[in-house]
């Protein structure tokens, strides 16, 4: 049985061994890296530098409360906007694993500028064990090359440290309630964010569609389990598919993108079942989707594969 208490006693002590001098932490805001840096920060104080990056490809509103976060908990914290290196890095790429590879290394890349700075020889990240299980290697096939493991370069210039690398989410959810961090319920959100969320070529036009969308149906389903007309599913989001359809805005012929909703319910990450929403919050989702992005997108439809099959994220 996953003891918390003698996790997070040990873990410490084996960060303190593990570096010495600086550190850097990828820092996305979600469950794995805040527990990471809390862990981490327990262990090394102000010698550990948190780095959160904007690659353009964030949730609305997703930087913004990354920042006030990472002050809440009293991290030492940088802020980097790379959008325009990440959308230019991914011009013309459709290959869902090129995708993962290139920010993966663009990730480092940006990590490795910002240690030299400050002479930093670590960088920690919160990789989790469905991360390398899902990346292949050795007898395990690849499905797909999680940016933080399959997308690491060959030749980096920082020491990796991965204190929760063993755990699984359902573990790390544990290790947040017992240090009390306000995301320890926060839904996944994959560090490609929604470069993966956009079927094909992830441009800035796209990135600010499937954007608007994720909010959408993230706010009316996060209202449906308010109201008790649902339970809270384990992930919920949008995805922009990579076709068009021709329908009807206003008295006019529209041809729009085509919108897709996925909401699963999970413990640990390594299967999942569709949520079922009820059709009347589908229904809204679907009409403030179109509502909103009417004259860019005119179809909504909801995905009902579990995992396996599928996986979460369609890419």
């Amino acid at each position: 049985m996953f003891d918390v208490e003698e996790f997070v006693k040990e873990t410490v002590e084996k960060i303190k061994k593990e570096i010495s001098g600086k550190a850097l932490i990828a820092f996305s805001g979600g469950v794995d890296s805040t527990v990471c840096a809390t862990l981490v920060n327990k262990a090394i104080g102000k010698n550990l530098v948190a780095v959160h990056v904007d690659t353009g490809y964030m949730r609305k509103y997703e930087s913004e409360n990354v920042k006030k976060l990472m002050e809440n908990i009293g991290l030492n914290y940088h802020f980097i906007d790379a959008s325009k290196e990440f959308y230019s890095a991914l011009k013309g790429v459709e290959d869902p694993e090129k995708k993962r590879k290139i920010i993966g290394e663009k990730f480092i890349r940006i990590f490795e500028k910002a240690a030299k700075k400050e002479d930093i020889e670590f960088l920690v990240q919160g990789t989790i064990a469905p991360d390398w299980i899902e990346s292949g290697g050795g007898l395990r096939d690849t499905i797909k090359s999680h940016h933080n493991v399959g997308g690491l370069p060959e030749k980096m210039s920082l020491k990796l440290v991965e204190p929760l690398r063993d755990l699984y989410k359902d573990e790390v959810r544990k290790v947040a309630r017992f240090l009390k961090l306000p995301v320890s319920e926060r839904q996944p959100f994959p560090g490609p964010g929604l470069a993966i969320r956009i079927i094909g070529e992830a441009t800035a036009e796209r990135a600010e569609i499937v954007r608007e969308a994720c909010f959408i149906v993230e706010d009316e389903i996060e209202k449906a389990v308010k109201q008790g007309l649902m339970e809270m599913p384990w992930q919920y989001f949008a995805v922009l598919l990579p076709v068009k359809s021709v329908g009807v805005h206003g008295d006019k012929r529209a041809y729009g993108y085509v919108i897709a909703i996925r909401s699963v319910h999970s413990i640990d990450a390594m299967t999942c079942a569709f949520s079922k929403i009820p059709n009347e919050v589908i229904d809204r989702i679907s009409t403030r989707i179109t509502n909103t992005l009417g004259d860019k997108v005119n179809r909504v439809v909801y995905d009902v594969t579990n995992k396996p099959p599928g996986t979460v994220e369609w890419e």
